[in-house]
């Protein structure tokens, strides 16, 4: 039997044809057989006489396909053979002496062929007559007959009910691509007339919408984050309307960690307002996804730096860069680069134009380029270097020797020190102005009543000092520059402060305390209004609203067997990572 192909029956239903199993043709009482659709199963009188209605047969089916292309291709003809339409000339005309033959012929054959085939038949014969008339007739007997040699060869080979049913459902192929052409068409349309109402203003509704777009995002502009989500449900095109960034920006600035600075300067333009604002929420609510993206064997002290897609990572005398995968929270666990060059452990590194600049525990200062194999290491200070900095190819660095160095980037004269400043006291953290023109240090506090000073950069010589009233010990174990005249530092006391140094250098502007008096180690912040510390006990990390003086939220990431403080803290508008002795941490505020 052969069957139709899948999804032909629905084509053919709309063409007018009826979808029934073909009989298979066979030789007519007298030897001769009428057009392809009327063939029935009739029985010949020889094999010779089989041979020759087999070959008609074959020829018949020719006639059908190139009916129906005809049909479809030609200019004068009205109807089609897939839709079963009545052209110009007669069906008797256009089918030609063996129409009648085969029908006074085979008369058992049309009993039981079915109306099925026999529609078929009459619609692809109106096709016929429709584009080309009673003329394309001889191509097709003479295509029929490189038919019948194909039919012979594939019987030599022994036929299979597959080959059958492709060679049965050739015509119907040929329908069901016409009907899947035009349903794509009318797919296509629906899409276009959907996008121009999409973008359309509503032709009904208040006089509101009528007004120009410019006056429209005046007045939207001082809807809040509730009133314009709701908007966007009412119509497409205010939907659309809606997702302007300008509509936008005033919620951003006034949200955690929008990627927009306190001066208002949009740090992420390839991503739209309203998106970042929707992840600002969760940060603003605490809600997170928890995970661990590496793991250390043994107790580490390791330190970090982000850039584009790529984390570097101290471990041991080691910095080693990973790649993030798409989305921000899972690591390629093969690193893309190794860089070695110090004796004992890496305590701190920056990263600055193209370079990684380390300093270790071993007094040495190293200096790695990062997209090739360049490294230099030369010796900085007696002691430890517990901290460095670089801009503007100037390197600051601080050590447990007392004193603080300044070096210059250039690589015709690495190594070289241009000021030797004595600090009378261990410096733990170092920051360079972004004006190029100073930098501050962060000692332990124990042999000045200072512990944060800035320095000139070019002379070397002392500028001020901030603050008054630090306890003894209240060493300052993080600095960091949020704008030329404004700066954070934590430490031992337990505060976050922050200095203004417009308006005074002996009081801080802010400060907020640790909830549960626990020594700071690090801070971050996003530029406008998101804080984040790392404590030491429990590798609790705690996020600050500046313009609140009570904590946010807190994520303690260790429990009390594997209390370890947060060594360094980094952030992105979607994700927060924290390095703590023996786990690298993520806390993922786009898929809590």
């Amino acid at each position: 039997m052969v069957s139709p192909p899948p999804g032909a029956a629905a084509v053919a239903a709309r063409a007018g044809l009826r979808v029934g199993p073909a009989p298979r043709p066979l030789m007519g009482s007298q030897g001769r057989s009428g057009p392809p659709g009327n063939g029935g199963p009739g029985e010949g009188e020889g094999g010779e006489a089989r041979k020759l209605q087999e070959g008609r047969v074959a020829r018949g089916k020719r006639r059908k396909g190139k009916g129906k292309g005809k049909a479809r291709a030609g200019q004068g003809g009205r109807g089609s053979g897939a839709e079963g339409k009545p052209g110009p000339q007669t069906a008797k005309e256009a089918a030609g002496p063996g129409a009648d033959a085969g029908a006074r012929a085979c008369p058992r054959e049309e009993a039981e062929g079915g109306r099925s085939v026999e529609e078929g038949a009459r619609g692809i014969v109106k096709g016929v007559e429709g584009s080309a008339g009673a003329g394309k007739e001889a191509q097709g007997r003479e295509y029929g007959k490189k038919e019948e040699w194909r039919v012979r060869a594939r019987r030599r080979e022994g036929a299979r009910p597959g080959r059958a049913q492709g060679r049965g459902g050739q015509a119907w192929a040929d329908i069901a691509g016409a009907g899947v052409a035009m349903a794509a068409a009318a797919g296509e349309e629906e899409e276009e007339e959907a996008a121009r109402e999409s973008a359309a203003r509503p032709a009904a509704g208040p006089a509101l919408w009528r007004l120009p777009e410019e006056l429209l995002l005046l007045i939207c502009s001082y809807l809040d984050m509730r009133a314009l989500g709701r908007l966007a449900q009412v119509c497409r095109w205010l939907r659309r309307f809606t997702s302007c960034d300008l509509l936008w920006r005033r919620i951003a600035r006034a949200s955690l960690n929008s990627g927009f600075t306190r001066l208002g300067t949009d740090l992420m333009t390839s991503v739209p307002v309203k998106e970042r604002v929707k992840v600002s929420q969760n940060w603003r609510l605490g809600r997170c996804r928890e995970g661990i993206l590496l793991k250390w064997r043994c107790s580490q002290m390791p330190w970090m730096q982000l850039e584009d897609d790529s984390l570097y990572i101290s471990q041991a005398n080691f910095i080693l860069a990973y790649q993030f995968r798409p989305d921000g929270a899972s690591l390629n666990r093969r690193p893309l680069g190794v860089f070695a060059g110090h004796d004992e452990d890496v305590c701190h590194f920056v990263l600055a134009n193209s370079h990684i600049i380390s300093a270790g525990g071993d007094g040495k200062i190293g200096i790695h380029k990062i997209h090739s194999t360049f490294t230099v290491k030369y010796s900085a200070h007696e002691q430890e270097v517990n901290c460095v900095d670089c801009k503007g190819g100037i390197i600051v660095s601080g050590s447990r020797d007392r004193t603080a160095k300044v070096w210059p980037l250039a690589s015709g004269r690495l190594g070289q020190c241009l000021h030797t400043i004595q600090t009378e006291d261990r410096v733990w953290s170092i920051a360079i102005s972004p004006l190029l023109s100073s930098f501050v240090t962060g000692t332990a506090c124990c042999g000045h009543f200072s512990p944060l000073r800035i320095w000139d950069l070019n002379s070397g010589q002392l500028m001020t000092h901030l603050g008054s009233d630090f306890p003894p010990g209240a060493g300052v174990l993080d600095v960091m520059y949020e704008s030329p005249f404004t700066l954070l530092s934590c430490g031992y006391d337990t505060y976050v402060r922050y200095w203004d140094l417009r308006t005074s250098v002996r009081k801080c502007v802010m400060e907020w305390e640790e909830p549960h008096d626990s020594t700071l180690y690090c801070l971050q912040t996003d530029g406008n209004h998101l804080l984040a510390t790392g404590s030491s006990y429990y590798g609790v990390v705690r996020l600050w609203d500046r313009r609140q003086r009570a904590c946010l939220h807190a994520f303690p990431l260790t429990s009390t067997p594997l209390s370890s403080p947060v060594y360094c803290l980094r952030l992105t508008t979607k994700h927060l990572y924290a390095a703590l002795s023996y786990n690298l941490h993520v806390l993922d505020f786009q898929n809590p």
